[in-house]
């Protein structure tokens, strides 16, 4: 059960297990890496792997969709338990479906997703504001009742992302700003230190002028095989932002399995490489 907000409860279990995020992305070629068919089963045995392994020392997962949902409905049932079984053992579950269009279609992902009783039902949601910020609405309000989170695309860290992102609004202010500027204004409307509505900033984008204090998380995706490193994250983040950060490693972890150890060993160090980094 949800018995706080989002934010609360990502605070809590970054300060008790650490900042890591691992990122769940059963690639084919992992698959072939730890000797699983490419099938539904293969999948299976690589999410629960992962699960097994890391649900109890690691504080936070962010399960690809797509990698499940190209197997049809036997990989979407395997995401519905290893969410299932991720939150039972206390760690907290970021779908990254990217998710964004308008009424009653957002409402509907809003309720697969977010709602309590939801078929997958998760911690937070990644979703996507390129129809307007106003879009998010249903998925906006959908959280806020179910005590759950969003993490709304900002800056992404793919080459072809500053061409929207960076782009001027009418107002003035480039579209990632108004992004980080609405989701500033629902955490500070929810009076939480720490708010539910997070953006989504990759950690290779280098510096950036756009202010980053939104008063809530910031998801870091592209650290390891992309690129990004611990050491790299102030100078992106800044000091002001940096607690906030949640740095999601996918390959650098699971490319040490299949052997759980070596999957704990991978983790572990990552997580406190990214703790000595952003000042745990």
């Amino acid at each position: 059960m949800r018995n706080e907000p989002f934010g609360t409860r990502l605070r809590a279990i970054m300060d008790a297990r650490g900042p890591l995020c691992v990122g769940i992305d059963p690639h084919q070629h992992l698959l072939d890496q730890w000797g699983l068919p490419d099938t539904a089963e293969g999948l299976a045995s690589f999410t629960y792997g992962v699960v097994d392994a890391l649900a109890d020392r690691v504080g936070v997962f962010k399960p690809q969709s797509a990698f499940f949902e190209r197997f049809g409905s036997a990989g979407v049932a395997v995401l519905e338990q290893a969410t299932i079984r991720l939150r039972e053992a206390g760690a907290l579950v970021i779908i990254d479906a990217k998710r964004g269009d308008i009424g009653t279609t957002m409402a509907g992902y809003a309720s697969a997703y977010l709602a309590e009783k939801g078929p997958l039902a998760c911690d937070a949601l990644t979703v996507s504001p390129y129809l307007g910020f106003g879009s998010l609405q249903p998925a906006i309000d959908e959280a806020r009742a179910a005590g759950a989170g969003l993490f709304v695309l900002a800056l992404t860290s793919n080459p072809e992302g500053p061409q929207f992102q960076s782009a001027r609004t009418v107002d003035g202010p480039t579209v990632a700003g108004a992004v980080l500027d609405g989701l500033r204004s629902l955490n500070d409307a929810d009076g939480s230190s720490f708010g539910s509505f997070g953006a989504v900033v990759g950690a290779t984008i280098s510096r950036t002028d756009e202010d980053l204090d939104i008063r809530g998380p910031l998801l870091a995706p592209g650290l390891g095989a992309q690129g990004g490193t611990a050491e790299a994250l102030r100078a992106v983040f800044g000091e002001v932002a940096a607690r906030n950060v949640v740095p999601s490693s996918s390959r650098e972890i699971l490319g040490a399995g299949p052997n759980a150890a070596g999957l704990q060993e991978a983790a572990d160090r990552a997580n406190d490489a990214y703790r000595t980094a952003l000042g745990y």
